[in-house]
């Protein structure tokens, strides 16, 4: 008798291409991490790395990149600023800012899906992303600082962890938006 059962044929989880871009787009942030723009309060572009790759290759794809670059670091592997890398950067006061970036790689991933990469939607994804970003890494900041040397104040945390950064953030956050509608029609979904 003849085997009448069908088979299914499952969809693989994530094609060659998605797996090229999430690659180069992990090694992309950890070249932005090393960048430092050498101002009164030095900053990197890994923010802009983070929104840029999130808008271009949406939640998926986008959130599996920041998460694989947050791994390669934990491994040891000097991809975060300062060339750093090891779970003692992660578990320092400013390791809760990196595993921020899973959040915003999730808002503005899925806004960008959600509303077709426009402009305006993409803006706003960026900002609440880097807004939930900086309310993980400062409440990080302030238990681990808390524990560590003594307690802190809220005010004093956003003095010397966001304030400085909110002007080149937004800076980063505009330009990663151009680029993502400048870039999106070589990228593949």
């Amino acid at each position: 008798m003849e085997n009448t059962t069908t088979q299914i044929q499952r969809k693989p989880a994530l094609k060659a291409i998605d797996m090229a871009y999430i690659a180069v787009s992990a090694a992309f942030i950890a070249v932005c991490a090393w960048i430092s723009i050498p101002v009164a309060i030095p900053f990197t572009l890994q923010t802009f790395a983070v929104c840029l790759i999130s808008g271009l290759l949406g939640m998926k794809r986008g959130t599996l990149t920041v998460l694989i670059y947050i791994l390669l670091g934990a491994a040891g592997l000097p991809v975060f600023t300062g060339f750093k890398g090891g779970i003692g950067a992660l578990a320092g006061v400013t390791g809760g800012y990196i595993i921020g970036f899973i959040f915003t790689a999730l808002i503005v991933g899925f806004i960008s899906d959600r509303f077709q990469k426009k402009t305006i939607p993409l803006i706003i994804s960026m900002i609440f992303g880097i807004l939930l970003c900086y309310a993980f890494g400062t409440a990080w900041f302030m238990f681990l600082y808390t524990q560590n040397t003594g307690a802190i104040g809220l005010t004093a945390v956003l003095m010397k962890c966001v304030v400085p950064f909110i002007i080149p953030d937004m800076i980063k956050l505009a330009v990663a938006a151009i680029l993502v509608k400048r870039l999106e029609r070589f990228v593949k979904c």
